[in-house]
């Protein structure tokens, strides 16, 4: 929960000094935030969109997690406690899990992975990581309820590194974990059950997403912000709001709550901003590029989660809407079947 605190000024200014005081203030603290490309990108055009709420197949309940191979869409329907399937045009090809906390059940799977053939699942309620074929096939499970190394409070994000390594983010035990194959421990960021602000803490961390060069980008949920660890661990960069600092906002490169980020193929980072109703889409190194929004309705936000294929399409888990939203960019839209409107189709 955030808290709010009174400030009371130190000293009063004249209103000549405040005159020139303040534009010079306004000007160092505006060179902490996240810096705008003047790259012009072309537009991204919604090309498909289904779900509604319902439990019927195609139909979801909070859609909270998504992930893409490179014909299918996997969709972590969370109150419905499965996963479903799909093709690139939103037609249902089969589902899997159900609700309970026996092996191969699920209750309330959040963020997703692809990894080797394999789907990860973070598995919130159930304290683990469910492992299955892209069938659908259980094959493994990993961790258990605790603070302890390789135990979960909660986990809600996830990536798997080229070497087959887990890095999953711990949410109220306000860190990520390095996890081998099988589960065992190898290192982890964060201090556990410490919230912070400052860089290398976290604030009820979200998701990660590992780049081609094993660096580490952390969706810090609370705090407003990504962070990255370079492919040694160690703490690189941040950036949202002012200085990545817990500051909240709706300009370009500031978020409220990141709730998921993924990868794009030219290396492009995506982040799902979940209070601003919107992806935003930045460089390596935090230079905001693009930006999609997907309005609300009656305070029920909409973007908690965004998956890249290969072609730069992006898949969006529109949780508010309970629905599944495919964007491209204008040129490559124009090659595929002709763009429809949000109630075209369900």
């Amino acid at each position: 929960m955030r808290k709010t605190y009174d400030k009371q000024p130190i000293i009063e200014l004249s209103s000549v000094m405040t005159l020139f005081i303040m534009p010079a203030l306004l000007i160092v603290l505006l060179s902490g935030c996240s810096s705008v490309s003047n790259t012009m990108e072309s537009p991204y055009t919604l090309t498909e969109s289904w779900g509604g709420k319902g439990d019927a197949t195609g139909k979801f309940n909070e859609p909270t997690g998504i992930a893409v191979t490179n014909n299918e869409v996997f969709v972590s329907d969370a109150r419905n406690a499965r996963i479903q399937v799909f093709d690139y045009q939103g037609n249902f090809k089969r589902a899997f899990g159900h609700q309970g906390s026996d092996i191969e059940k699920l209750n309330r799977p959040m963020n997703l992975a692809v990894s080797k053939n394999e789907l990860y699942v973070t598995d919130y309620f159930n304290d683990r990581i469910q492992i299955y074929t892209l069938a659908g096939q259980y094959q493994r499970s990993l961790g258990k309820s605790g603070r302890g190394p390789g135990e979960f409070d909660a986990p809600v994000g996830i990536d798997v590194a080229n070497n087959g390594d887990l890095y999953v983010v711990d949410f109220y035990n306000q860190r990520l974990q390095q996890l081998r194959r099988d589960g065992s421990f190898v290192r982890q960021w964060g201090t556990t059950g410490k919230t912070g602000f400052l860089s290398g803490q976290f604030n009820y961390p979200t998701d990660v997403a590992i780049d081609s060069d094993n660096n580490l980008y952390i969706a810090d949920g609370f705090n407003d912000r990504m962070q990255v660890f370079d492919k040694a661990g160690e703490y690189a960069y941040k950036w949202g709001g002012l200085w990545g600092m817990n500051v909240s906002g709706s300009r370009p490169g500031w978020f409220k709550t990141v709730t998921s980020t993924s990868i794009g193929p030219n290396g492009h980072v995506y982040v799902a901003d979940f209070y601003n109703d919107r992806m935003q889409k930045f460089s390596t190194e935090g230079d905001f590029l693009d930006m999609i929004t997907v309005p609300s309705k009656n305070q029920q936000h909409t973007v908690i989660a965004v998956a890249v294929a290969q072609d730069g399409t992006v898949f969006i888990a529109d949780h508010g809407n309970h629905r599944i939203q495919k964007w491209q960019k204008q040129a490559l839209s124009q090659s595929h079947t002709g763009a429809v409107n949000e109630s075209e189709k369900k």
